[in-house]
């Protein structure tokens, strides 16, 4: 751990205006593996607001998204599911108890089953219709609960069409980093939803909405219709080989930067080699693949950090392409004001 700290710390004290110089760079856009997304609306790197706002609304909220367009946050991140008929709609999870109300609701105690080794409510279990009787929460401990209760699970077409009316009035253009959560369970149950995603990435294509495309299964995104207006990010937790101690992501970079645009990995893979920090993103840019990270959270903090802007300044210094974070406000007031220095 000591070499973790001393690393990150010559990465703060140092590191900064190393990546300060790189925060200009992103003219340099391999235009094949980007499509339509205009550069010159979002900063570099990108600032995912991760569920939204959702540091200080329920996550996946139309009133989270807006917050987080007005922050200024360069993409909002749709986690989608599917409903028994058919339409996509925002969660983290296949399953509803932790985000919503519908363990209060008697009407849908039956609905109550064993899936996958989890008891719970779940999304291909109810109807569009049905969804909409739910109201959304707060599922953190120790973020405010003052906006419980108020909104319903929104659908895709609602959160387009937020973002549709926000960047009418606006000159930063906020993009839409679409993320779909279990494929192959949804495929079990009946519920294929390519066409569908295929629908929604062509609707934003026509609206000249930036927009990129992560799973964490790398076989469905492999078979997903290509279309050059959507990057492909292949997300990864990067588990470690206990006879070498690399991780996989050492191994198949080579070949993943022939079938997507990026990865998303966890943060932890940053200090993957203590002596090194970051080096896995020098590894992915060598062979053309951008790095996002999740997750950076002001109320979630690494014992090693002061702050969350302490993490920020750390995580941007080691010349990452984008963040996941939860507080996208606070990470765009950091990226500022780096910039401002260079």
């Amino acid at each position: 751990m000591k070499k973790i700290v001393t690393a990150l710390i010559f990465a703060i004290g140092f590191g900064v205006a190393g990546s300060c110089a790189a925060l200009g760079n992103g003219a340099a856009v391999d235009a094949t593996k980007e499509g339509a997304v205009d550069m010159e609306n979002v900063s570099v790197p990108i600032v995912i607001a991760h569920r939204g706002a959702s540091g200080a609304r329920p996550e996946h909220t139309l009133g989270g998204y807006q917050l987080a367009i007005q922050y200024g946050a360069d993409y909002i991140e749709p986690d989608l599911v599917m409903t028994s008929d058919g339409h996509l709609v925002a969660r983290h999870d296949v399953y509803l108890s932790s985000t919503t109300n519908v363990a209060d609701l008697p009407e849908f105690a039956d609905r109550k089953r064993t899936f996958d080794g989890i008891t719970d409510w779940f999304v291909f279990d109810f109807t569009l219709e049905e969804l909409k009787q739910l109201r959304t929460r707060q599922p953190r401990a120790g973020r405010s609960t003052e906006f419980d209760g108020l909104e319903p699970i929104a659908t895709i077409e609602e959160i387009i069409a937020l973002v549709k009316k926000e960047n009418a009035t606006r000159s930063h253009k906020t993009g839409l980093y679409i993320e779909m959560k279990r494929p192959a369970a949804h495929k079990a149950m009946g519920l294929d939803p390519t066409d569908a995603l295929v629908g929604v990435f062509k609707q934003l294509e026509a609206l000249a909405i930036p927009t990129y495309f992560q799973c964490f299964e790398a076989d469905y995104l492999r078979s997903f219709p290509v279309m050059k207006s959507v990057p492909l990010i292949y997300l990864i937790e990067g588990e470690d080989d206990p006879k070498t101690g690399r991780t996989h992501a050492e191994y198949h970079m080579a070949q993943w930067a022939t079938e997507f645009a990026g990865l998303g990995i966890n943060k932890a893979l940053l200090l993957s080699d203590p002596e090194a920090p970051g080096q896995v993103v020098k590894d992915a840019h060598e062979v053309g693949l951008k790095i996002h990270i999740w997750t950076i959270r002001n109320d979630a903090v690494p014992a090693m950090f002061e702050n969350g802007a302490a993490e920020l300044k750390a995580v941007f210094a080691l010349d990452v392409d984008g963040i996941f974070t939860d507080h996208s406000d606070v990470a765009i007031s950091v990226l500022a004001g780096m910039k401002s220095q260079d």
